[in-house]
């Protein structure tokens, strides 16, 4: 299922990570905001349980978060840039890694690097990467956590393709999808369209 975040303050910013003038410094402190505000929609379902807790005037029955709680994995490089917004939130989080890299020729990803807590078939998941553009990168980032036992996978991103959503949602149809916008679709060289270019060179200033 995809699930379209529209707050006001995610769609305002989104417009200034979309602007091609926008700095790398700017385009990093605003991808990491969006991730922040992002969580708290991403995380809404996470299970509770009862506690009680001594305040300075009584005792008071409260809610805290169950079980072994969040991993976030982001895909190498550009999801890097979304790791520390949901970490403010989430500072227990554990984090792991999963390094594609998509073919220029085939749009095929190609797989270098995974690393990820050995707990994290007993975690909820969050798979992070700026861009949903063919969704092959996504496909395989899961197929990757499945293969290690993981069950409960949500993915974020900030921006999905038509295109990208549907093998998706084929490969994975168990693995619900959050983003910010849903765009008109891809251009002959796999980028989105409008989209908002290369994020991981926009993140890193390396074009």
């Amino acid at each position: 299922m995809l699930h379209i975040i529209d707050h006001p303050l995610i769609q305002h910013k989104l417009a200034f990570i979309r602007d091609k003038n926008t700095s790398s410094k700017e385009f990093r402190e605003l991808v990491d905001e969006v991730a922040t505000l992002m969580a708290y929609e991403v995380t809404r379902n996470m299970p509770l349980e009862d506690v009680v807790v001594e305040t300075p005037v009584a005792t008071a029955k409260c809610k805290t978060i169950a079980g072994k709680k969040l991993a976030v994995v982001p895909i190498l490089r550009a999801g890097l840039g979304m790791v520390d917004g949901i970490l403010k939130l989430i500072p227990n989080a554990r984090v792991g890694h999963i390094g594609l890299y998509r073919d220029p020729e085939s749009l095929q990803p190609i797989s270098y690097y995974g690393k990820l807590p050995s707990d994290v078939y007993e975690r909820e998941v969050i798979v992070v990467d700026p861009m949903l553009a063919t969704g092959g990168s996504a496909s395989a980032a899961v197929d990757f956590l499945k293969e290690q036992g993981a069950t409960n996978i949500k993915l974020m991103c900030l921006i999905a393709a038509p295109e990208g959503v549907k093998l998706f949602s084929e490969n994975h149809p168990d693995v619900d999808i959050y983003a910010a916008a849903l765009d008109e679709r891809l251009n002959d060289h796999g980028y989105i369209v409008p989209g908002l270019g290369d994020a991981g060179d926009r993140i890193f200033g390396t074009k």
